[in-house]
């Protein structure tokens, strides 16, 4: 019996599940795009109580740099700790799983006035995730008001490895003086 923890932090909330045998069997969120600190170790310790984890599977966006930091370290923290597997998943594809449509575009809010999307046919995505502004986001029916879906993310696991920025950090390193 496989336990497994999924974690995303890629958009403005912080979401956490469980999922055992191909069934989510808790899931937990917060709203709040600077919340994701102090929310996720809460909604894990809910989450695991009296559980063994078999694996961890995390969003690794796109997102924001902040909250994606945060849910990835945690996430590989948590699985170092336990000599666990963890396993990523673009966010978006996870989005994707729950729509049913042929061609299709899921966004994110990216701030700044900027989405993150992908474009999606019979569910799999075609091409690489892109930053743009809403206007220029164009082709087919877009999807805006999802979040990722815990289930499809473990379904969907173990192919990515490295975070999908897509965007420098704001913060600049100082001159040396």
């Amino acid at each position: 019996m496989t336990i497994t923890l999924a974690i995303d932090t890629s958009t403005s909330r912080t979401s956490v599940g469980i999922i055992q045998e191909g069934a989510l069997i808790w899931k937990g969120f917060r709203d709040g795009a600077t919340a994701h600190g102090p929310a996720l170790p809460a909604l894990v310790q809910e989450a695991i109580a009296g559980r063994l984890i078999d694996k961890v599977v995390v969003g690794m966006g796109p997102g924001p740099f902040t909250g994606l930091r945060i849910g990835i370290a945690f996430a590989r923290s948590f699985a170092l700790a336990r000599n666990i597997p963890v396993r990523g998943v673009c966010s978006l594809d996870a989005i994707a799983a729950q729509v049913n449509e042929k061609d299709f575009i899921v966004t994110v809010d990216a701030r700044r006035k900027e989405v993150y999307w992908a474009r999606y046919i019979n569910g799999v995505r075609v091409g690489e995730p892109s930053v743009n502004f809403p206007a220029n986001v164009k082709g087919a029916q877009i999807f805006s008001d999802l979040y990722p879906d815990l289930l499809a993310m473990a379904a969907l696991s173990g192919n990515v490895t490295e975070p999908i920025y897509l965007r420098h950090p704001d913060a600049v390193a100082t001159v040396d003086r």
